[in-house]
């Protein structure tokens, strides 16, 4: 029975021995190391995890920036958006129109074959025109914001102004120099409007919430 009891306790021993050269070491932290150790937004961790609490403590961002990036997406990264987002709404502000002008223009008529495909057109028509129309005042725009970003190396509401003139006077010169002085006012008082929105926050005194 000795025999077996010193056997049994020398294989422990030794497998013991052998599983610790192939198994780390687990770090041991007592329950006074833990509470000393603040996790923001996490709830406390057990002291039987074999983990590191000031590993886990958020103190940066949960994002990594390629260097020299910024944390705002800039204006050429925003034309996509800003373009395809214009082409949408005005076809389905067209859309909406077409319709509207269609079922005025065909009131006399009965509903038929005739008069649903003429106003299948007209949505159509419309549809298409406005999508091309707010499509090509974005793209101007989008183009002489990031021009103007460049040219001046800096990224402010003078941008947007400036951005929304020129594209109200290029839009607008077609039609000679009092069509591009409309389109130049008409211009800067939207992009003025916009620019005045999005530092509302910051004209009363609050600093804003930006994503």
């Amino acid at each position: 029975m000795d025999n077996d009891r010193t056997g049994s306790s020398s294989s422990g021993s030794k497998s013991g021995g052998f599983g610790s050269l192939f198994r780390p070491a687990a770090p041991e932290y007592s329950n006074t190391e833990l509470a000393g150790v603040p996790l923001t937004g996490m709830s406390p961790l057990s002291p039987y995890l074999n983990v590191d609490p000031r590993y886990l403590t958020q103190d940066s961002d949960e994002f990594i920036l390629p260097t020299g990036a910024n944390k705002t997406r800039g204006r050429f990264e925003l034309a996509f958006f800003t373009i395809g987002g214009c082409c949408i709404t005005g076809a389905l502000f067209g859309a909406v129109n077409g319709l509207r002008m269609g079922l005025a223009e065909t009131r006399g008529l009965a509903w038929s074959k005739p008069r649903n495909v003429q106003i299948l057109n007209m949505v159509t028509r419309q549809g298409a025109t406005w999508a091309n129309t707010l499509g090509s005042l974005a793209l101007l725009y989008s183009a002489f914001g990031v021009i103007i970003e460049k040219t001046r190396g800096a990224e402010d509401d003078l941008n947007t102004v400036a951005a929304g003139t020129m594209t109200g006077i290029l839009y607008k010169s077609p039609g000679g120099l009092r069509g591009a002085a409309r389109g130049g006012l008409t211009g800067l008082a939207l992009s003025g409007l916009y620019a005045l929105y999005n530092n509302w926050d910051h004209l009363k005194g609050s600093s804003p919430t930006r994503y």
